[in-house]
């Protein structure tokens, strides 16, 4: 896990992979298409790319015109943006008319940094969540987030890909990128203590808990939730089974996210797990600071996990 790198660099570099392969596929960004990266999609066909300025209602309007045409469509913008001020048209034009239209922005959830409260979104996968039709990946990756462009771009209707800023550890191999798949979660380490699933850059974190528990001598199952809806409901239920202690770990408020989404598949099982946690933003807006001062400051860092578990 030494090497670094953002999951939105996954962007445009995919979008321009798939257009090399024959998909009929476009953009539309709201006037950020450098930060997002579909600008590479620009470069490479100035006439597969619509920036429609500093309007990301009218992006999402846009896309979805486009995709009636038969073209897979990708919208850009950052996470608060792009399904903050867009919700409407996300809501009742893509997803009740199942429309072939991707959400996926950057800058989703703190690790936005500097930006602070206003840009940092912790209510995105909630909002994506509840929608009919709408699928949700977090990709915890570049690597993963290549398999989630591309899974989007091959399933017909609306598809949510949270991406982010910051740069984090590569856990996977590009060999691995076609095991992906809507629907299902990855094991990446197993344990018999406790299951320890998390989504997008928590991910990682929770790997580097697994190994201070280890320290200890507890064995911490750690569970890579790459897609949330559908979510992986039984290998949540055989990983719960066999540790009886679960927690979530998401970059997310834990109102709607990941965990709501783990307790909701638990709670149609009473009886099958003695304890479940949840580790997220604690219905509270982000703020202003660095990467390392944030996830120590929201308890989402690797030693918040750890205090968990042994606590």
């Amino acid at each position: 896990m030494s090497e670094l790198k953002a999951t939105r660099a996954a962007y445009g570099e995919t979008l321009v992979e798939l257009l090399e392969a024959g998909v009929d596929v476009y953009a539309v960004d709201a006037d950020l298409a450098g930060s997002t990266t579909t600008a590479k999609l620009a470069a490479a066909d100035p006439r597969r790319h619509v920036n429609v300025g500093i309007a990301e209602a009218n992006m999402i309007g846009v896309a979805a015109g486009i995709s009636l045409t038969g073209a897979t469509v990708f919208t850009g913008s950052f996470a608060v943006f792009g399904t903050g001020r867009a919700y409407d048209q996300i809501r009742n034009t893509v997803c009740y008319g199942n429309l072939n239209v991707k959400v996926a922005p950057t800058h989703a959830g703190i690790s936005v940094g500097p930006d602070g409260g206003s840009h940092q979104m912790v209510e995105d996968i909630a909002l994506m969540r509840v929608l009919p039709n709408m699928r949700v990946l977090v990709p915890a990756d570049y690597i993963s987030a290549k398999a989630a462009l591309r899974i989007a771009a091959a399933t017909a209707g609306p598809v949510y890909v949270r991406l982010g800023r910051a740069n984090v550890p590569l856990l996977y191999e590009a060999s691995e990128l076609e095991d992906f798949a809507l629907g299902q979660a990855r094991v990446l380490r197993q344990g018999s203590d406790v299951s320890i699933i998390a989504c997008g850059v928590e991910v990682a974190l929770a790997l580097q808990a697994a190994e201070l528990l280890a320290e200890r001598g507890i064995r911490a199952e750690v569970i890579d939730a790459f897609s949330l809806k559908p979510l992986d409901e039984q290998l949540i239920l055989e990983s719960a089974a066999r540790t009886g202690f679960v927690i979530t770990a998401e970059e997310h408020s834990v109102i709607g996210g990941l965990g709501s989404a783990v307790a909701e598949v638990l709670a149609a099982h009473p009886g099958l797990v003695e304890r479940c946690e949840r580790i997220g933003v604690q219905d509270r807006f982000g703020t202003s600071g660095g990467f390392d001062e944030l996830f120590r400051e929201y308890r989402l860092d690797a030693q918040a996990i750890f205090e968990l578990v042994v606590q």
